[in-house]
């Protein structure tokens, strides 16, 4: 297998990319495709330690940035980003990974690989720690604006990720709402209700963040504007709760011994919380598998999204994908 990482994505670029070929090529065993500058990463790979004989330079003299739009990124033709997901449309490698500019992310994915065949508009997909695991929000920021069909789509997705990526057996589909009860929510909640319904999907109904979170659902559906803030908003909320408490243990030598006792619970918390296990979010719906990551993401990050990559070449999510599209749409 072989997984592309653009070079020139995240805020710190390229060193977080580097950092993470070099780990993840040797604890995935898999080649990396690292695409950016040559000699800027040549440079960058020698000063490191380790084994890099599966790390392979790609050359693009361009990088996008994270305020360019469709005019500043066209005169840009020998960008990482287009660059590196034309080895995926060639054939050279199976999934490409980015920490890039999400709206380019998106304009190239379906510029170079188009849309599954029947899929309206795709979106992006997250997990979320919830009780008792893990559950798929989708969409968190690809559609600020979405029709009740969409949503479906979305439904459609998420079961599927649901299952290829987290075993989940038959998914518990949620429609994120102000109110648990049918007929709660805004024009697009109300309307997207009894479209769900009426699927074979293991619909629950509406879902307020309790039930989210209290494990309720394992696929939360939403609008990309909602979702963008929940995800933004659980992030900060975690690393709130996770500097307060490491304050609050540092407070005394009584709470500094409580804190040494208690350290293997408080990591358990800090993995669980901590966006950098998950790495990226899939773009759900392209005809291939590209994963989008935090500009802020650091070498850990990246090492997660290059393995969260690996695992979905390995399920056939892309395939798993194109059969559950068909299938929604011989139902209607």
């Amino acid at each position: 297998m072989t997984i592309v990482l653009d070079a020139m994505g995240s805020d710190d670029r390229p060193d977080p990319e580097v950092q993470a070929a070099v780990t993840a090529s040797n604890q995935l065993d898999e080649e990396i495709l690292l695409v950016g500058p040559e000699s800027i990463l040549k440079e960058k790979l020698s000063a490191l330690p380790g084994d890099k004989s599966k790390v392979r330079i790609v050359h693009a003299p361009e990088a996008l940035d994270m305020s360019d739009h469709i005019v500043e990124a066209r005169a840009k033709k020998q960008n990482s980003m287009q660059i590196g997901m034309e080895l995926i449309k060639s054939g050279e490698a199976e999934a490409f990974v980015t920490a890039g500019n999400t709206g380019m992310a998106m304009y190239y994915a379906k510029k170079t690989f188009g849309d599954i065949k029947g899929v309206i508009r795709p979106c992006l997909c997250a997990v979320f720690p919830v009780k008792n695991g893990k559950a798929v929000v989708l969409d968190i920021g690809a559609n600020a604006e979405c029709r009740p069909e969409f949503l479906v789509q979305f439904a459609t997705m998420g079961t599927i990720y649901a299952k290829t990526m987290l075993g989940k057996v038959n998914p518990r589909v949620g429609l994120v709402s102000n109110g648990e009860e049918e007929g709660k929510g805004n024009d697009l909640v109300r309307e997207t209700y009894p479209l769900l319904k009426a699927t074979s999907l293991n619909f629950i109904g509406n879902i307020e963040g309790k039930e989210l979170f209290g494990g309720k659902a394992d696929v939360a559906v939403t609008d990309g504007f909602t979702g963008n803030v929940m995800l933004k908003s659980i992030e900060a909320v975690a690393k709130l709760i996770m500097d307060i408490l490491k304050e609050e243990l540092m407070g005394s030598f009584r709470t500094k011994v409580g804190a040494l006792l208690a350290k293997p619970a408080f990591n358990g918390i800090r993995q669980m919380l901590d966006p950098a296990e998950t790495g990226a979010a899939p773009l759900l719906g392209i005809d291939a598998l590209v994963f989008v990551g935090h500009g802020r993401s650091d070498a850990r990050a990246m090492v997660s999204a290059v393995r969260a990559a690996k695992q979905a070449v390995e399920n056939n999510l892309l395939g798993e994908l194109r059969l559950a599209i068909a299938e929604s749409i011989k139902e209607n």
